[in-house]
């Protein structure tokens, strides 16, 4: 029996898969096919009968016409989300790739067709649109229809736009599957061992097996470094040019419009977090001593305290645990979560060919999310598993708002992810009596937390430096993301941690940096975010839990500053942002007494 699933029957994870016959039964069922043809037909019928036309329809007309897009986009969805799904967990599969690839090519076709109502809807005059959305028959589209607009200073003409869509396949899209090819199938080490393998013994007791599979990771990243290179200055050079067609003023800006955020709050949220580095500082300088170590490195960042129970937590426990923890707070989100582990919505196993890292993915109101972990049976997956839960139940509440209204934008996304996370963490301190190992368990905790705020911030500036120095430099080699990565993980770090060479290269394994160029600080705001928000549950009790919920349910039906509103919460507080850092701070504190 292979290490893997050895590992996977030990855990009893064998059985946790998914089950994708909830959107198709299979690569041969004939709704699959219906679907994609029903897509391409009614995408071009729509064209036929309203291209040119938008400008002039009345709020009753505009309104069918939203329900056929939609139903457009959500059955698009429906088989991406199939497609993607089957091809994730078996990445050297070619059919698999092949339909994942074709479900884009239609996209991309579909969008060609629709395009114009998004350009042809932002360019109607302000005051003939504003008397539309007013319009009681479009109550349900108004945020959708309005937010839209905020795009009208970045759109090109329609045939750039058709243009872009259809390289888009071959584009980033394909860019991205490659990178997630060459993760898939790539082995480390004499052992031929997964990334997933490798990362998850860089938290191991053993100093030896850290740096082991530190070692192990670097000479698989720098053996593909040539390739993933490539890959990261082909799609940056993507990003630029597609910036300087729509006029953005910063790498960052798109992504700030697509989370409806001033570039302000972000520049605000970042000040703040970098402000605070002496927290990171402090922490593993305790650590150090705690491990009778002369120095720190980088391979030791993750090392598992003394006193912290290292077992293997079975998926039972798993599942018990985190129901146990959301059904506390909310017999509802208890309840909801117990559907993910009873319905076969997640993907437990860790299997050759199958992505590493975890998401939960959301398909269309009609069919629920489906959520997939490498589960390894630490502590800290878990907590994992509570984070991609926390995201599905987020999915499954806002399906209600539809297809158009449940897409939240990315950093409230992150909020109920790790909120939930927060949920398990205290449940399972709780149990804890031994003084050590609640010192332990703090400390592990206080490691997620560095590495959702103080980490993802740090590899924003990484982003920051990659994008700025490709647009001003040209292509840049492997030695110059190397020193950028370094010039922005040791201010991190200070002196408490050795980063040693062979680190400078671990930016290459980061998917985000593909293929969501900006994504990551969503993770720091969602983290400070969650700790206001917990610190007000702690103060209200029951009437927190409703009002969490209902945000939860808004999805993306308005923006960040309209949903936290009821919260008393101003994201333009340098103050607000420093609420969360004390809260970490208060936490180390008594890691440090």
């Amino acid at each position: 029996m292979s290490e893997e699933k050895s590992l996977n029957a030990s855990l009893g994870t064998e059985k946790i898969i998914w089950n994708l016959a909830d959107i198709y039964s299979g690569l041969d069922d004939p709704s699959l096919a219906a679907d994609m043809s029903w897509c391409a037909e009614e995408a071009e019928k729509v064209h036929t009968e309203y291209y040119g036309q938008v400008a002039s329809l009345d709020a009753e007309r505009l309104l069918n016409l939203l329900l056929r897009l939609e139903k457009i986009d959500s059955t698009l969805t429906r088989l991406g989300t199939f497609s993607f799904l089957n091809f994730t967990t078996q990445l050297e599969n070619a059919e698999a790739g092949g339909l994942d690839q074709k479900i884009h090519e239609l996209a991309a076709g579909c969008g060609t067709e629709t395009i114009f109502f998004q350009l042809e809807w932002n360019n109607i005059e302000e005051r003939e649109a504003e008397k539309l959305l007013q319009n009681p028959l479009l109550s349900d589209y108004q945020h959708y229809l309005s937010s839209m607009r905020r795009y009208l200073p970045h759109q090109l003409t329609e045939k750039e736009e058709q243009l872009l869509l259809e390289k888009e396949v071959v584009g980033r899209n394909s860019w991205n599957t490659l990178f997630d090819k060459i993760f898939g199938t790539l082995k480390f080490g004499s052992g031929k061992r997964t990334e997933e393998e490798v990362l998850t013994d860089l938290y191991h007791e053993n100093r030896d097996r850290r740096k082991k599979a530190a070692d192990e990771l670097t000479a698989g990243l720098k053996e593909q470094s040539h390739i993933l290179t490539h890959i990261f200055n082909t799609l940056a050079a993507d990003k630029m040019i597609t910036d300087r067609l729509r006029k953005y003023k910063s790498w960052v800006s798109s992504m700030n419009l697509d989370n409806q955020l001033h570039d302000q709050t972000i520049e605000i949220l970042i000040e703040a977090v970098t402000s605070r580095y002496d927290i990171v500082h402090r922490y593993y300088r305790v650590k150090r001593n705690i491990l009778d170590l002369e120095e720190l490195q980088d391979y030791d960042r993750y090392a598992p305290l003394p006193s912290l129970p290292g077992q293997k937590i079975s998926w039972s426990s798993c599942r018990e645990t985190v129901i146990s923890s959301f059904s506390l707070f909310s017999e509802d989100l208890g309840e909801i979560a117990k559907k993910f582990f009873d319905k076969n919505w997640i993907h437990a196993p860790i299997n050759h060919g199958k992505r590493g890292g975890a998401f939960a993915h959301p398909c269309v109101p009609e069919v629920h999310p489906y959520v997939l972990v490498n589960y390894t049976g630490t502590l800290r997956d878990i907590s994992t598993v509570a984070h991609e839960l926390g995201h599905g139940i987020h999915q499954v509440l806002a399906a209600e708002r539809g297809f158009y209204n449940s897409d939240t934008p990315l950093p409230l996304a992150e909020t109920a992810s790790v909120f939930a996370e927060l949920l398990v963490f205290n449940a399972q301190l709780d149990l804890l009596s031994d003084k050590d190992e609640k010192r332990a368990f703090i400390c592990q905790k206080l490691e997620s937390i560095f590495a959702t705020v103080f980490r993802q911030t740090a590899m924003n500036r990484f982003e920051h430096l990659m994008h700025t120095s490709r647009r001003r430099d040209g292509e840049l080699s492997t030695e110059t993301f190397n020193s950028h990565w370094i010039d922005t993980q040791q201010p991190m770090f200070g002196n408490s941690v050795n980063l040693r060479e062979d680190y400078a290269i671990w930016w290459s394994y980061i998917p985000h940096f593909l293929s969501t160029p900006g994504y990551v600080y969503s993770y720091a705001f969602g983290e400070l975010l969650v700790l206001a928000l917990y610190g007000l549950y702690q103060q209200e009790g029951q009437p927190f839990v409703k009002k969490y919920i209902e945000l939860l349910s808004a999805g993306g039906s308005a923006t960040p500053y309209q949903l936290l509103k009821p919260f008393g919460i101003n994201l333009d507080s340098p103050a607000f942002w420093q609420t969360g850092l004390t809260v970490i701070e208060d936490m180390l504190q008594r890691v440090e007494e």
